[in-house]
């Protein structure tokens, strides 16, 4: 929540063209005449770049406006923090230096713009709107080089992925169409048993990816409506012991009841499908998961927590990127595309809410979800 130092500036009815900016100078008097002459945005002020680093990450910043001489954190130090975290954000650099080596080492940290001091308000304002314009044309570019890179890494996978069930199925066929088995052999129908298996896997498969295309075609925005989550955690967690068929699985529920809450059902639906689904799949044959769901202020908290296999400490900064999938068998046989967490990571984050993973291995994994609850 931005509410440090923040100034809406921004007049009733033009809600649907405010950005945020964040102003960074350790002049109290150089931010507020920022502030005024940037009406029409929402301002967030901050006293040195520690201070403006914290309020970038809890997300929401369009534009950043930075002064080079600062305590604590100079200027070119947070510019290239920044761009280490997300390489599109755009940040003006203020300063009343025409050093040389000032003006190169904020364009080797890809500084996007320059603004001398004493300001000029209505360059200032000028230079944030072109901001905006480039923050567009940066993201639109950055969106087609990566949906390049996902449709080729996407395509490769879905080859290999497809490839091991399908020869095993050929394979068994052809042996069965040559005579080489005989139905009453007990390695017949061990045999017999795993092509049921694959089948299931291959029909998994393609539902994932009817799953992937449908979540992937509504967009990012949201469609919301009135949801039941206590009633949807249930039938979710219903539907993934029936799949996965490990009739011993305990399973456990604690649902506070809800009122309804404003969720895109579609998306919502498959974040917490992933997340549940993963605790059945990778718990025992006589493994437990519990799922609960409580008022937490104003939010709800979801936990989904399994007494599996867990998860290695190196590798759970990793599960929400796209394509990765832990091995903790090292088997290199994982089924399955690597995007169902990543997916349900940008879901959540949509909706306002978060989504941490806590695990160790052999003791399980624990899943916490938050999601904003609407005023009452």
């Amino acid at each position: 929540m931005l509410d440090m130092n923040q100034k809406p500036n921004m007049e009733l009815g033009c809600e649907q063209h405010s950005k945020t900016v964040l102003i960074v100078d350790d002049e109290a008097i150089i931010r507020d005449l920022c502030a005024k002459a940037l009406k029409g945005y929402r301002v967030v002020e901050a006293s040195d770049g520690e201070e403006a680093l914290r309020l970038f990450e809890q997300g929401g910043i369009d534009v950043i406006l930075t002064d080079v001489m600062m305590p604590r954190m100079d200027g070119i130090e947070l510019l290239k923090r920044l761009k280490e975290i997300e390489p599109t954000l755009v940040v003006i650099v203020m300063t009343g230096f025409a050093e040389k080596d000032i003006i190169l080492n904020a364009l080797k940290a890809d500084a996007d713009d320059f603004i001398t001091k004493p300001l000029n308000l209505l360059q200032l304002k000028t230079a944030v709107d072109n901001a905006l314009d480039k923050r567009a044309l940066k993201e639109e570019l950055a969106n087609l080089k990566s949906l390049d890179r996902f449709k080729t890494n996407f395509l490769s996978l879905i080859s290999h992925k497809f490839r091991t069930p399908i020869t095993t199925i050929s394979l068994f066929l052809q042996n069965l169409a040559s005579g080489v088995y005989d139905p009453e052999d007990e390695t017949f129908r061990k045999n017999l048993r795993l092509i049921y298996e694959e089948a299931g896997y291959l029909e998994r498969l393609v539902a994932e990816l009817l799953a992937f295309s449908q979540v992937m075609d509504t967009g990012r925005g949201l469609k919301l409506e009135p949801c039941k989550l206590d009633e949807l955690l249930v039938q979710l967690l219903q539907e993934a012991r029936a799949m996965f068929g490990k009739e011993g699985l305990e399973t456990s529920l604690a649902l506070e009841p809800l009122p309804p809450v404003p969720l895109d059902r579609e998306k919502i639906t498959f974040a917490l499908r992933q997340v549940i689904d993963n605790a059945c799949k990778f718990s025992g044959d006589k493994g437990s998961v519990g799922v609960s769901l409580a008022r937490e202020g104003n939010a709800c908290r979801i936990v989904v927590a399994d007494g599996g296999i867990g998860i290695a400490r190196e590798d759970l900064p990793k599960i929400f990127e796209k394509f990765y999938q832990v091995d903790a068998g090292r088997t290199g046989q994982i089924k399955g595309f690597g995007l169902g967490l990543f997916y349900a990571k940008e879901f959540v984050r949509l909706h306002g809410g978060t989504i941490a993973v806590d695990s160790e291995p052999g003791k399980g994994t624990r899943v916490t979800i938050t999601l904003p609850l609407p005023a009452s």
